[in-house]
């Protein structure tokens, strides 16, 4: 339980970084939302690797690197969005520290989500 409560206090700070990057005052500026996409986007190759893999094969499986590639070139891409919008002058570089931010903490809630529930035990999130 405390797991789960962690992780959704992480969740909501994370998008709290990301609403003041774009809702404050002096930024104004709602473009930094586009990465919510690759917060939806980033676990769903794991997901299906996840289930077309079986985990009792101790060696490399290509299905599963290619789904970790694919995961981390939307990380790059969530981090990359809001630097390329504030050298574009979409946004001013607070609003891009503070989205940058947000990228941190919402991808390592992300990650301690598949850390603490993604063992195959009765409390998984592969049951969902």
């Amino acid at each position: 339980v405390a797991a789960l409560i962690s992780l959704s206090f992480g969740g909501a700070v994370g998008l709290m970084f990301l609403m003041l990057g774009c809702a404050l005052p002096q930024y104004n500026q709602y473009w930094p939302l586009f990465v919510l996409f690759f917060y939806i986007l980033s676990p769903i190759p794991y997901c299906i690797a996840r289930r077309l893999v079986d985990d009792t094969d101790a060696t490399s499986n290509a299905c599963k690197e290619l789904a970790i590639f694919l995961t981390t070139g939307i990380v790059v891409s969530a981090f990359g969005l809001p630097i390329v919008f504030a050298r574009a002058a979409l946004i001013y570089w607070g609003a891009c520290a503070l989205v940058l931010t947000g990228n941190t903490v919402i991808f390592t809630t992300i990650l301690g989500f598949f850390l603490v529930f993604g063992s195959n035990d009765d409390f998984s999130w592969q049951q969902w």
